[in-house]
């Protein structure tokens, strides 16, 4: 009996210690320190997973594909500058991550004479309502993309840009797609991340769907990535711009 009850206290002290530190588990597991935490208690906005402290949050689904198209957009975030700030040239390949329902992508793909813009998204739904505006607008240089969690599924050096808007916060494996994307884009080519800033209490969005400007930073210096500017003409948005070295 006494060598049962031990083996009780036992199971219990590292069930407990599992409980309140649950990266031990994945660390004795690869032996290394992990890229990610996994949490029990966590917001009921976000997945539970955390990234370099960041809790990530739960992706919008394709049910959400209205609000996105909603009239309302350009008068509360101002997306036309968003396409203007660029300065895109004829010729570039724009990769808009997390396209959604193509709101952004069918803006900037007129100014693409000689490029095109590639639509990526990991929900199939999402892609076939961008097939769908792609025969509604007669626009023929919009391509989609069906990304996975971990990979954008983009050619190496392949970009000038990739442009995520309001679409980083919810990614499930962030480094692992930024390595992707550092990978497709070409020497010089840049990231255009925008996020509603976590810096405001006021914005009324979900905290986990805000980031501010000092997290973007930190994660995107993991990848490689070198922080050039963030502009501030958006009513409730950062805009920041990040950039591959060129190694030639």
């Amino acid at each position: 009996m006494s060598n049962f009850l031990h083996f009780i206290v036992t199971l219990v002290a590292i069930l407990s210690c599992s409980l309140l530190n649950p990266t031990l588990t994945a660390q004795a597991a690869t032996g290394a320190i992990a890229v990610y935490e996994q949490r029990f208690i966590h917001s009921p906005d976000g997945i539970g997973k955390y990234y370099m402290g960041r809790e990530i949050a739960k992706v919008m689904g394709y049910t959400g594909a209205g609000w996105l198209e909603r009239p309302s957009r350009e008068g509360e975030e101002q997306p036309s500058k968003v396409v203007n700030v660029l300065n895109l040239k004829p010729n570039d390949v724009v990769a808009d991550i997390g396209a959604g329902t193509g709101y952004l992508s069918f803006r900037i793909a007129p100014l693409l004479t000689a490029g095109k813009v590639l639509a990526v998204d990991v929900q199939p739904e999402m892609l076939e309502i961008i097939e769908l505006f792609k025969k509604e607008k007669n626009i023929t240089n919009v391509e989609p993309i069906l990304a996975t969690l971990t990979d954008p599924n983009l050619p190496s050096e392949s970009i000038d840009f990739a442009l995520m808007v309001d679409a980083y916060h919810e990614l499930e494996y962030p480094q692992e797609v930024m390595q992707g994307i550092v990978k497709a884009l070409k020497p010089g080519g840049k990231v255009v991340l925008v996020e509603y800033r976590g810096e405001n209490p006021f914005i009324m969005i979900k905290r986990l769907h805000k980031m501010t400007q000092k997290q973007v930073c930190k994660e995107m210096q993991v990848v490689g990535l070198v922080w050039r500017e963030t502009k501030n003409l958006l009513p409730q948005q950062h805009l920041m711009v990040f950039e591959k070295p060129d190694q030639t």
